[in-house]
């Protein structure tokens, strides 16, 4: 790059253009705001989550262990002392071993300049130094109940996260050279940036992750063809089209959560779960649930089971004629699952094959960190304001899950749209997460106290059912478990435990990486591999130990374990040609209703 072309100035008619739209927005948000509050009065809010307790108690307890403290502040300063030496060092032109790197995989510290730059090098340890001392010397207070320990260690993070120097544009050197090539036309596109996103998220930030625009529903997502073959007020059932001259003769019915949509499972062709199984000879059936609004309030866990799971087979058992299926329950889908075989159980219901859980919990006795938003308190408070509304808004939902991730799901985009002042990339896998839906507020309710707070539906007779006891030892059909070993909602050693509640055989496998890529992690990709282990001991450390290591995709062993179940074949099942005459084409249209889509046009 020749010296005039470095300097070059930018376009004045740009630069006006972007003041006068900053300058717009703002304005509008101002004057919005300023009526919301005088409509609702001007009050603190309340601390919902109970934070403050937990971190008044963690202070009092660290208050009475002076001589701990005091231990904690001098080797604070003695690693500090350490970096001075590193950072002089350097300075000199001499090397030594650093006092503190980020963990392998850091992409906030992935810049060249975090390395070869002295300052950059300095103010990286610096903070990792500060982290880990914050970071050790809250983790485990003597004393402190561990709810209250959850929440500080969770919080805690997400201060030490949030305070990260790739956060900061006088720290970041990436954004320093983009400031200094674009004359700071990246910081005034940022900021514009942050007034879209607080303007389209109804005066809330709403982080874009995705350009929307670059997905239609139908063409480059949830792409893979049929029909909408029934529909009542909870679902939508798509039969898809066959892509082999025979099929296996037992179909294969999906049940998805309802707290996402059912196209994580149908992104694109290449990692597409749904084409992948057709492929292999499967008629794939799927639910889409509705996205649903105030009129379905009172829908409760039950008119899921009825609605949903039992509507969806007795529909799949009579387009195919077949008198059992196989079942996928994925996340709260297979915890809707577990449940319905324990009501077909015991109602002697034998239509039900095989069962596979996507990594889902039967057994909440380890919830994860999605535990430190699930107490007493919080449910309490959590249900007044479903009461109110008729529902959970699916963008509260969100933000707590990328709060599990908020390097990745948060910070790495405030860095790449504010500070950088870009526009993020099109991933067909972001576009399906900001896609929220909601939560109807009886099931909710009914799902966080029996299931999360009670840990009721491993106990026989724990939960009740359309008046029928469920009880999963009683379930004896086969079953296949897929957990994940980095799974932050799901974690794989719950759902281990969950997997020994039922009373029928069981084939676990454990993958790799999350929850989400864990899941949808195609053979062609050839990743992450699984471990598997045929034995069955009580506890999932020990299934570890035992376990043996597979290169690739689990989706193979799968495929191996239930053929072997039943694989009579007959000819391709067109879903035009079935009992129920089609509705629509797939996806339908429960699917392609967005929350989002619908407050810009109000």
């Amino acid at each position: 790059m020749s010296a005039p072309e470095a300097q070059q100035l930018p376009d004045p008619k740009e630069i006006a253009k972007t003041y006068a739209e900053v300058a717009q927005r703002a304005s509008h948000l101002i004057a919005d705001h300023m009526k919301r509050q005088m409509k609702k009065g001007v009050s603190a809010p309340g601390d919902d989550l109970g934070i403050a307790q937990a971190f008044m108690d963690m202070m009092a307890k660290m208050l009475a262990n002076p001589y701990k403290l005091a231990q904690a502040q001098m080797n604070l300063v003695w690693d500090y002392f350490s970096l001075w030496q590193h950072s002089t060092m350097r300075m000199m032109g001499m090397q030594g071993a650093p006092v503190a790197q980020p963990k392998k995989g850091d992409k906030r510290f992935a810049d060249a300049q975090w390395e070869e730059h002295f300052l950059f090098d300095f103010i990286k340890q610096s903070y990792l130094i500060t982290a880990r001392h914050v970071h050790d010397n809250v983790c485990c207070i003597e004393g402190l109940d561990e709810i209250s320990q959850k929440k500080v260690n969770f919080f805690t993070r997400q201060f030490i996260d949030a305070l990260a120097p790739s956060n900061f544009a006088a720290t970041n050197p990436e954004v320093l050279r983009e400031t200094v090539k674009s004359q700071g036309q990246n910081l005034l596109k940022g900021f514009n940036n942050l007034l879209r996103d607080i303007e389209e998220g109804d005066g809330q930030l709403r982080v874009k992750m995705t350009d929307p625009s670059a997905f239609e529903m139908g063409k480059n997502v949830a792409s893979t063809p049929g029909k909408v073959i029934f529909q009542n007020e909870m679902i939508q059932l798509i039969q898809f089209n066959p892509t082999t001259k025979e099929q296996y003769k037992r179909p294969l019915l999906i049940i998805p959560p309802w707290i996402n949509k059912y196209y994580i499972l149908d992104l694109r062709e290449s990692n597409s779960y749904i084409k992948w199984a057709t492929d292999q000879g499967h008629t794939v059936f799927v639910i889409s649930w509705v996205n649903p609004d105030a009129k379905l309030a009172q829908k409760g866990f039950d008119d899921y089971m009825t609605e949903g799971a039992l509507a969806a087979i007795d529909v799949v058992c009579q387009q195919t004629g077949e008198s059992a299926v196989n079942l996928i329950g994925y996340c709260l889908g297979g915890t809707l699952l577990g449940s319905t075989m324990g009501y077909m159980a015991a109602k002697k219901d034998k239509r039900i094959a095989s069962a596979t859980f996507f990594v889902a919990l039967l057994d909440f006795s380890i919830p994860g960190e999605l535990g430190v938003f699930i107490d007493e308190g919080q449910v309490a408070s959590l249900e007044k304001k479903m009461e109110e509304r008729g529902y959970l808004e699916g963008s509260e939902m969100g933000t707590t899950f990328n709060m599990l991730r908020s390097n990745d799901l948060i910070w790495s985009f405030v860095v790449n749209n504010y500070l950088m002042g870009k526009d993020p990339f099109p991933f067909d896998l972001l576009y399906w997460n900001s896609d929220s839906t909601r939560m109807p507020y009886k099931m909710h309710s009914y799902y966080l106290r029996n299931m999360y707070l009670g840990n009721k539906l491993r106990e026989p007779g724990g939960i009740t059912l359309l008046d029928t006891p469920i009880d999963l030892s009683k379930v004896k059909t086969p079953s296949y478990f897929i957990s994940t070993i980095e799974d932050h909602i799901a974690p794989w050693r719950s759902v281990y435990l969950g997997s020994t509640a039922l009373g029928g055989p069981v084939r676990f496998a454990l993958g790799g990486s999350g929850h989400i890529a864990g899941i949808v992690n195609p053979p062609s990709a050839n990743k992450y591999g699984f471990w598997t282990n045929d034995a069955r001991p009580e506890t999932p450390d020990e299934w570890f130990e035992g376990a043996t290591q597979h290169e690739g995709s689990w989706w193979t062993d799968w495929q191996k374990w239930i053929t072997k179940l039943n694989d009579d074949k007959v000819p391709a099942r067109d879903p035009a040609k079935g009992k129920f005459k089609p509705l629509e084409d797939a996806p339908g249209s429960f699917v392609k209703f967005r929350l989002d889509t619908q407050k810009k046009t109000k």
